[in-house]
């Protein structure tokens, strides 16, 4: 007997169908973010890279400038851009001379503004890869439930317990258990590789934010 598992789908229960379009979309969309945060988070690491080179090269914070504007998938030139905005203000609010511990405060709570905002988009629609990997097993398992329960009642109305009565409940069982785990399998994987990733690039930003206080604080200071 040849076995059509669309066809299975197509006669199932209308609760296991809701189920199993629910977790088709869990995974669709999944797959979505998986593609999108794996190009941004690629894109910030190769124009981080290059954003640094630039920077420890030039010798003019107007020179880092105009490259960072051009590399604003970056976290690193998204947080110089911030750093350089600050420091342009300080030095048209104040004619103060010399560096102080106020205007240190100034342009630490700058980078970490920026640092958050970029921490925030890193991260942005990760808790779905979290909730689809946690949550679509369960859902799997109700259709799973539900699948074996009509089954017991077929027997019941049927009263036989024929392979012909019992296996179309058990294969939505399985459907909707495979169905839940293809959904969740890839999101946990997924999501746990890109966590480590935003962690590399945080610690980056962290390092990057002390760089550039650093050299504002020599350039500025008295």
């Amino acid at each position: 007997m040849n076995i059509n598992i669309f066809t299975i789908i197509a006669e199932a229960d209308i609760v296991v169908q809701l189920i199993l379009l629910l977790l088709v979309f869990f995974s669709v969309f999944s797959w979505a973010i998986i593609f999108f945060k794996y190009k941004t988070i690629k894109a910030g690491f190769k124009q981080s890279a290059k954003f640094l080179d630039v920077f420890r090269r030039s010798k003019s914070l107007a020179d880092v400038n105009e490259a960072a504007k051009k590399l604003r998938a970056s976290p690193l030139a998204v947080i110089f851009l911030a750093g350089n905005r600050e420091l342009a203000y300080q030095s048209k609010a104040s004619a103060e001379n010399g560096w102080s511990a106020a205007k240190t405060d100034s342009l630490n709570r700058a980078l970490l503004k920026a640092s958050n905002a970029e921490v925030s988009r890193l991260e942005k629609m990760m808790f779905f890869l979290a909730t689809t990997g946690s949550v679509s097993p369960f859902i799997g398992l109700f259709g799973t439930v539900w699948g074996i329960m009509i089954s017991f009642i077929r027997i019941g109305a049927m009263r036989s317990a024929s392979l012909q009565v019992v296996a179309p409940g058990i294969a939505e069982a399985l459907i909707a258990t495979a169905v839940g785990l293809f959904a969740a399998v890839p999101a946990v994987i997924a999501y746990n590789y890109f966590l480590g990733r935003i962690k590399d690039l945080i610690a980056d930003m962290e390092d990057f934010s002390f760089e550039f206080l650093s050299i504002a604080e020599r350039l500025h200071g008295s």
